[in-house]
């Protein structure tokens, strides 16, 4: 569902936080910013001094690219070059709609831009082989990666290429929770904190898991009649309330629900589906047409789902995985219950808690990398990261950073709520999931389009033969990657 973050980044601007992925789309056009337009005259019995190091700054593959951020990104383009006399760094804004044709050209021939960002995973694995491994270059200039959590750090540590990126923007996931509805049951709400048990209604505590999560939702699942899914007179065909839903994702962030993973192997060519994806696939198939507390394709497009922000602010759907992009007044700001984050379960004690985010890359064809890197350390630092995520928004990735943020959002986007379980979504950072669900595929899209294709399909459809189906989509897949890389 990235293309649903793409259609609030603009709103999201108005209130100071901008939800990043994707930017809207815009007339096609490139904008090159040139952030100093006159040299100051030079006097004649002094030497001239030397010519600055142009650093170029590619940016469009994700946000960036609305008009609302050119002149805040124009004004943090100035304030570096006005910072110091060796580098002028240069902006390329690209509209969105034409960026990745647009640098796929100009690494092609030769003229890579030296910083490409703010980007994504997906971003950038559709030009996987391009970007520098920046591990010599921290090295060289002693770089301090101690305010950063470890597993970030190697979130951007990629099999074969390199430490591609240094943490940025981040936007982990948890599980969002109706409290009221949980209340309303008579249950306890899921835990606050990684590591602790859930109480069930019979006081015994239990492993928070996926396994509970079934348990509970089918708990919080109620028809017309006020059965909940556990009870024998349950009514498929009349539910009121759904219990939980993996929501604005999409198979990949699915599977990757029960354990990172990819649908191509390690040698880049072979197709396959993770055990770890294949056991969320089928729990989650089961919960649309056994269990019935996920919402399957037809009740997912029912009245008493719609809301603002999707089925959760409807206030009918009591817990969902979401990332923290989704906390914000266009998804909640104008529920009538009241909601908090908690931890997300694990799968064979294991908890993967996907992650969104972003960085910025120095391509391989970059001039000079050793000045673009002088430029990155200047954009990441505690002093500027801020400037730069007011534009795009997110969760700093800096740790030193982060009180200050959740403290300042929270009394920008909901000043009445002071409860808000932020240190849920900080703690869920050590288990981000690499590799990461939206990193590269051959064929990229056609891939994307297939597996969406079958997925639409078991949503769809009860009965089905869902091992036979999962190989169906394996097979169909390998045709795609074979031509893709013939």
């Amino acid at each position: 569902m990235r293309n649903k973050r793409i259609q609030i980044l603009f709103a999201l601007l108005v209130v100071a936080l901008l939800i990043v992925a994707c930017s809207p789309a815009q007339p096609a056009a490139t904008t090159a910013v040139k952030a100093t337009d006159a040299v100051a005259e030079v006097p004649t019995d002094k030497p001239a001094p030397a010519e600055k190091v142009q650093v170029r700054w590619f940016v469009g593959l994700g946000a960036g690219s609305d008009e609302g951020t050119f002149a805040p990104q124009k004004a943090f383009v100035e304030e570096y070059n006005a910072s110091q006399d060796e580098i002028e760094l240069m902006l390329e804004i690209v509209d969105n709609d034409v960026a990745y044709d647009t640098l796929s050209t100009q690494i092609a021939a030769g003229n890579a831009p030296d910083i490409v960002g703010p980007i994504g995973v997906r971003g950038r694995d559709s030009f996987k082989g391009a970007w520098l491994d920046l591990a010599p270059l921290i090295a060289e200039n002693n770089y301090d990666l101690s305010d950063y959590d470890p597993a970030l750090v190697k979130f951007y540590l990629i099999q074969e290429q390199g430490q591609l990126g240094i943490p940025f923007g981040i936007f982990p996931s948890f599980i969002l929770y109706n409290q009221d509805l949980f209340e309303e049951a008579g249950l306890n709400l899921p835990p606050a904190k990684y590591g602790e048990k859930y109480v069930m209604p019979d006081g015994s505590e239990v492993e928070w898991n996926m396994d509970t999560l079934r348990d509970v939702g089918m708990m919080l699942t109620f028809d017309s009649n006020g059965n909940d899914a556990k009870t024998d007179g349950f009514d498929s065909t009349k539910i009121t309330q759904f219990g939980f839903m993996n929501q604005f994702t999409d198979p990949r962030g699915i599977g990757t629900f029960f354990g990172s993973g990819s649908l191509v192997a390690d040698d880049g060519k072979t197709a396959q589906i993770p055990d770890a994806w294949n056991a969320a696939w089928k729990w989650t198939y089961d919960g649309y047409w056994k269990d019935w507390f996920i919402p399957n394709g037809a009740y997912g497009g029912a009245d008493f789902l719609q809301g603002p922000g999707g089925p959760f602010s409807s206030g009918n759907l009591a817990m969902i995985h979401i990332h923290t992009w989704y906390v914000a007044p266009w998804a909640l700001g104008e529920v009538k219950f009241d909601w908090n984050l908690a931890a997300t379960p694990s799968y064979n004690g294991t908890v993967t808690s996907k992650m969104h985010a972003d960085t910025f890359c120095i391509p391989k064809g970059s001039k000079d990398p050793k000045s673009a890197f002088k430029v990155l350390t200047y954009m990441l630092s505690k002093e500027h990261a801020t400037s730069l995520l007011s534009i795009y928004g997110g969760m700093p990735a800096r740790l030193s950073l982060q009180g200050d943020y959740f403290a300042s959002y929270t009394e920008t986007n909901f000043p009445d709520k002071d409860d808000i379980n932020w240190d849920v979504a900080v703690a869920g950072m050590a288990f981000a999931d690499n590799p990461n669900h939206e990193s590269w595929m051959p064929s990229f899209q056609e891939t994307t389009d297939k597996y969406n294709e079958f997925w639409n399909k078991w949503s769809n459809t009860a009965g089905l033969d869902i091992d036979a189906e999962f190989e169906q989509l394996r097979v169909a897949l390998q045709a795609i990657f074979d031509a893709a890389l013939a």
